[in-house]
């Protein structure tokens, strides 16, 4: 090896020696109290491994120091400061929102669909988009799609019968996924697809791709994220060419198609199609900034919908009581609405609520979410009779949510499946103890939506199933560590059976 090659080996040694003790020894010339670093990938090198599950990563972290209202870690290289205490929480994320409103978003994934969508938008460009899309989420829009769910639901419930008829041990994700994505389908793109029979159709098929962060997926995820600027150089991408022109192609396709045929529909796409012409801040949404928030809705919708639906289900086979409870208020609207089920029916179904609300709690559809501070900002003492902390601009802040929501300080018996700890009589919904769609300005958009086809779907599945654990039900409870989603070690698997008294039909009705 020639000198000047050693002497640059020696060199690029000794500035990676200090980048990573400089960034590993942030929080400690700075006086916070912070959880002891591990170098290179951070404390994600042992979700990477396979050793924890990411959610239990999470709830480690939480009890470091149980007294202390934050505390600092290295989840990557990056330097993250985690609020545990909730009115802390709400300072943050509600009262200085200004001070907060950005997140890191998926620009590095070298896509449009990540950089452009809502999720990665930042400051005007994203409260523009907001602004824009807010209303494809009122009452009234849930309402119009409220038909468009309730068929794919009927769809849906009849194949499962006779899939469960031929086995009844099922995958509970598999087929739940395949609702979310018909769901989808046709509410935002306004395409009609039937998974249950064809399980190929090319809207299911990307959409297991792009929502997949199980093996090396979940390795490149979080390598993209402790070495961003090394992805953006390497233009390390996370969709297939294949899947990113799938999503682009059928925006162009769909909006172009409306306006030979002067087609109108209830959805996502109507509305940006409504938009063109008007400006939108200093610039009009292209092609690809509606793809972007079409995919986004997409990506969110098809994994965390079905996710929850499937712990839903889960929790309903391990406890027959709330099961048979459920399925008695599902009965009596039946016989109340003589068979013809209005939005107003599924809205009031008052313990179909607490059920759905409780498992949130245990299950978030996020385990933690994200903000970036904008400029300086002091923290109180992190414990008594410590300083208060100067935190600066780009300091990322996480709020665990999955641990909060389990944390016996707020909830009695917090690992305990009891729907009844949301009855009218508590106030869980209005506390920043319970988030599972997020808190603030930027809290998830289309939550109404999730909750809506969650609704829907379990009227319909109650309404001619019953829900039974099988031998391979996980009991009780141990999550995956084979990616980042919450998922039980083996999956979601469930014996579906046919109710002797099913409802033979169920129609819907708008009133």
């Amino acid at each position: 090896m020639e000198y000047w090659q050693i002497l640059l080996s020696i060199l690029i040694g000794v500035l990676g020696i200090h980048y990573f003790f400089r960034r590993f020894n942030y929080f400690k010339r700075h006086g916070i109290l912070h959880v002891p670093p591990v170098l290179i990938f951070g404390d994600m090198m042992s979700i990477a491994l396979r050793r924890t599950s990411f959610a239990d990563y999470l709830q480690k972290l939480y009890w470091f120091k149980p007294d202390a209202k934050y505390y600092g870690f290295y989840p990557t290289s990056r330097p993250v400061i985690m609020l545990r205490d909730p009115e802390l929480v709400k300072e943050v994320f509600v009262k200085n929102f200004d001070l907060f409103p950005n997140r890191r978003g998926l620009a590095e994934f070298n896509d449009i669909l990540f950089s452009k969508n809502l999720f990665s938008l930042r400051d005007q460009k994203w409260r523009d988009v907001r602004n824009l899309l807010s209303p494809s989420f009122t009452s009234s829009k849930m309402k119009m799609m409220y038909t468009l769910m309730f068929e794919c639901a009927v769809d849906f419930s009849e194949s499962l019968l006779k899939v469960s008829a031929d086995k009844n041990d099922t995958d509970m994700k598999d087929v739940f996924s395949k609702y979310t994505n018909d769901v989808i389908a046709t509410c935002a793109f306004g395409i009609k697809v039937d998974s249950m029979k064809d399980p190929t159709n090319q809207f299911y098929v990307y959409g297991k791709e792009t929502t997949s962060f199980i093996g090396d997926r979940a390795f490149k995820f979080l390598f993209v994220r402790a070495f961003p600027t090394l992805a953006q150089f390497l233009r390390l991408k996370f969709l297939s060419d294949g899947a990113t022109n799938f999503f682009k192609d059928i925006v162009k396709t769909t909006i172009a198609t409306r306006d030979a045929k002067n087609i109108t529909r209830p959805d996502m796409i109507q509305l940006m199609m409504d938009m063109r012409g008007k400006r939108e801040g200093d610039k009009e949404l292209s092609i690809d900034d509606m793809s972007a928030q079409a995919f986004i809705f997409f990506l969110g919708g098809f994994e965390t919908s079905s996710t929850a639906m499937s712990f839903i289900a889960h929790e309903l086979a391990a406890n027959p009581d709330v099961q048979a409870k459920l399925r008695q208020e599902i009965d009596e609207a039946l016989e109340d609405s003589k068979e013809k089920v209005t939005y107003e029916t599924i809205n009031h179904l008052k313990y179909m609520d607490m059920v759905i609300s409780e498992t949130l709690r245990l299950y978030p559809p996020v385990v933690f979410v994200e903000r970036e501070c904008e400029s300086f900002y002091e923290f109180p003492p992190a414990l008594p009779g410590e300083k208060s902390v100067t935190i600066k601009k780009g300091q990322l802040i996480w709020v665990p949510i999955y641990a909060i929501q389990r944390d016996d300080k707020y909830y009695d018996e917090p690992e305990k499946f009891r729907p009844e700890r949301f009855s009218d009589k508590n106030t869980y919904h209005n506390s920043p103890c319970y988030t599972p769609f997020g808190i603030g300005p930027r809290m998830c958009i289309a939550n109404r939506f999730a909750l809506l086809e969650i609704k829907v779907l379990l009227f319909h599945l109650l309404a001619r199933c019953e829900l039974k654990p099988c031998a391979k039900t996980m009991l009780p409870m141990r999550l995956s560590k084979k990616g980042l989603a919450l998922m039980p070690e083996g999956g979601f698997w469930l014996n579906v059976q046919r109710r002797s008294d099913m409802h033979p039909t169920i129609e819907s009705t708008i009133s």
